[in-house]
């Protein structure tokens, strides 16, 4: 017997899972993670340990149902232009089809982002031959808007090699911004009507405070590291994000899609590991942030679960922070 799923419990123990996406499909919730390996070598900055080579596509019929792994969606081997490292994917349904977001390393090395497609949202996904062109780094999460338009946001610094982008050319040794300059924002493209290529030049978000400073680099706190998502709430455009070194997963809001985006506070507190990657969806009338931690591998930060807790807002739209060890 399959067991229910419980808040802040791992969805699955048979393999590890992270940096779960999650979508409302057919009147189900389906989960887009990466599948990270049993492995036990060391760990590094630039991200060697995340190994992960293929997708499983999980989904739950509510929030309190067993969780159903529908198996490999796709594969590392089955994409021409990928070499390895498939990390963290994002889907999403426009033109009576499903597409599949991946980011991987092509043949030189360097972080691209890829495209999948399937008539079922659990896949098996078929990759488009080459990467999106334009495209760079790590971390796609793709919004369709009310209006049908659709956004991807990417970009992850370090191992995401979002800093050697700079100049929008690969600079293999370029660092990031002082510290007293503006943090690197994540990066928006609006995706072209057939979802497979870029219809505008990739560019930079503004991540601003209150007063409309740039946040600026040494900000750890604040600063923009990796993961972003971006979902709405009564008309606005809430952009999350893990802040990295920090170990947060923090929110900024903006009227527009494409921002700038203003800094508004932290939605989820340190978990166990050193990654934190997220997703918001709403299903049945309320809110869900999905995240993982390392709680089941006693914190090796390459084996993650995914796990998922309820959101609340505050009257003034502002989002409640998350401990999701208050309760333990």
């Amino acid at each position: 017997m399959m067991k229910n799923s419980k808040p802040n419990e791992p969805l699955v123990t048979h393999i590890y899972t992270a940096d779960p996406s999650a979508h409302v499909f057919e009147g189900k919730l389906y989960i887009y993670p990466s599948h990270d390996l049993d492995h036990d070598e060391p760990s590094n900055d630039n991200g060697d340990q995340y190994k992960m080579e293929d997708y499983h596509v999980l989904s739950m019929d509510d929030a309190n149902s067993p969780v159903v792994d529908h198996g490999e969606a796709l594969h590392v081997k089955d994409v021409p232009w990928a070499s390895k490292q498939m990390w963290a994917p994002d889907a999403a349904y426009k033109n009576n089809m499903y597409y599949l977001y991946f980011p991987a390393r092509d043949h030189d090395g360097i972080f691209r982002i890829g495209v999948a497609t399937s008539s079922n949202p659990a896949g098996p996904f078929t990759p488009e031959e080459n990467y999106i062109p334009g495209s760079f780094s790590i971390d796609p999460a793709v919004l369709v808007d009310n209006d049908e338009r659709a956004y991807m946001y990417f970009g992850g610094l370090w191992g995401g090699q979002l800093e050697k982008w700079q100049t929008r050319t690969f600079i293999p040794d370029a660092e990031g911004p002082a510290p007293s300059a503006p943090a690197l924002g994540p990066i928006v493209a609006e995706l072209s009507d057939d979802m497979l290529t870029f219809k505008s030049e990739p560019k930079e978000i503004s991540i601003v405070d209150e007063d409309g400073n740039p946040i600026l680099a040494a900000d750890e706190d604040r600063r923009y590291f990796e993961g972003p998502w971006v979902h709405k709430y009564n008309g606005l455009y809430y952009l999350s994000y893990s802040t990295g070194t920090t170990h947060k997963i923090v929110y900024a809001v903006s009227e527009n899609p494409q921002g700038p985006f203003t800094f508004k506070g932290t939605i989820l507190t340190p978990v166990i590991g050193w990654t934190t990657h997220h997703s918001i969806v709403e299903f049945n009338d309320k809110w869900y942030l999905f995240y993982h931690d390392c709680s089941l591998s006693d914190g090796v930060n390459h084996k993650r679960s995914v796990k998922y807790t309820e959101l609340k807002y505050n009257e003034d739209g502002t989002i409640q922070t998350i401990d999701p060890y208050e309760d333990k």
